[in-house]
């Protein structure tokens, strides 16, 4: 029986059915031809499946290395020539579907191609790095030493020549006496004195302080000197007389005599005294030589005025007995505008 034309209206199963049986007549290149008649007739069993064509054979594979070109395909077959389509019934009843053909063996699988040849070896890797040396072998032993030659005989010694007549020894000089006087600072003021002011009285321009002033019996030696100094403030009334002594006890060493002041107010005076011992003993047999000198400014062009005087006492000088060192101020008249006192004073043996 002819397989009828796909109809319209089909569902996908009867459309999938009519695909199968369509493929099976031609795989069996039969045609049926389609009769005529009114109503449809059953459907006729489907005829068994035919045979899957030989697979066609495996082309070799190619060359290894570069891929070889694939083989072509084989020829396709023929397609048989379709029957003349019969004029359609009537749609009768769908008949019921036959069962699908049995799936054709597969077939045989092609020879494999033989292996392509091998690709050129690849570049030869980098050496590796030497191995370290080896250590040195030891060093044999030194061999020994030979033993020295014979000293040849000294020479005959030479005859001594004479020896020179020795020079004369010159004079010894004469060695310095020991100890030398000693130098050192005696006394050093340390406040102020009191201020001699409005009064004819004479009195002390030495304040308190660290040291001595005093130089005990026989303690002076012939050479002994001494530097003394004295700073401070003055006032004085012009033309008022001012007179400055050192003295030891009642002895009189230095002396200013009565000096004629200027107009001066609250300003600076310096009394510097120098004092050696020429000879040691009793009184009129001790002398002491002693220099100084009284300065200060007055208020008119502040200009520096003074007074110096050296006196050597032979006669009232005792170094027999203790001597005590001191500095006298004693005004001319008392005036309130009369006024000194001493901010400084030292003392030191030069010799």
């Amino acid at each position: 029986m002819a397989i009828p034309s796909r109809g319209i209206g089909w569902g996908t199963e009867e459309n999938l059915l009519w695909q199968i049986s369509k493929q099976l007549e031609y795989l069996s290149g039969i045609t049926y031809n389609s009769g005529g008649g009114s109503g449809s007739g059953t459907n006729g069993t489907s005829g068994v499946s035919g045979t899957s064509g030989l697979t066609g054979s495996t082309g070799t594979n190619g060359v290894s290395g570069t891929s070889g070109e694939s083989g072509t395909s084989g020829i396709s077959g023929t397609s048989g020539t379709s029957g003349e389509s019969g004029t359609s019934g009537l749609d009768g009843t769908s008949g019921i579907n036959g069962t699908s053909g049995v799936d054709g063996t597969s077939g045989t699988s092609g020879e494999s191609g033989t292996s392509g040849e091998s690709g050129t070896s690849g570049t030869a890797g980098e050496s590796g790095t030497s191995g370290e040396s080896g250590t040195s072998g030891i060093t044999g032993t030194s061999g020994t030493t030979g033993a020295d030659g014979l000293s040849g005989t000294s020479g005959v010694a030479g005859t001594s020549g004479t020896a020179g007549v020795a020079g004369t020894a010159g004079t010894s000089g004469t060695s310095p006496s020991f100890p030398y006087p000693l130098v050192y600072g005696l006394f050093s003021q340390t406040s102020n004195s009191t201020s001699v002011t409005n009064t004819t009285t004479e009195s002390s321009l030495v304040g308190t302080g660290v040291g001595t002033l005093s130089v005990p019996s026989n303690g002076f030696s012939i050479g002994d000197s001494f530097l003394g100094r004295i700073v401070g403030h003055i006032s004085s009334k012009n033309n008022d007389t001012i007179r400055i002594k050192v003295k030891s006890g009642s002895v009189i060493l230095g002396d200013t005599g009565l000096v004629t002041m200027p107009q001066t107010t609250d300003k600076h005076y310096t009394v510097d005294l120098n004092f050696t011992v020429r000879t040691i003993g009793a009184a009129g047999v001790a002398s002491i030589a002693t220099g100084m000198v009284f300065t200060y400014s007055k208020d008119a062009s502040n200009a520096f005025e003074g007074y110096n005087s050296t006196i050597i006492n032979t006669t009232t000088f005792d170094t027999t007995s203790t001597n005590t060192l001191d500095v006298t101020v004693e005004w001319g008249t008392a005036d309130a505008l009369n006024s000194i006192y001493s901010e400084y004073f030292t003392l030191n043996k030069v010799y």
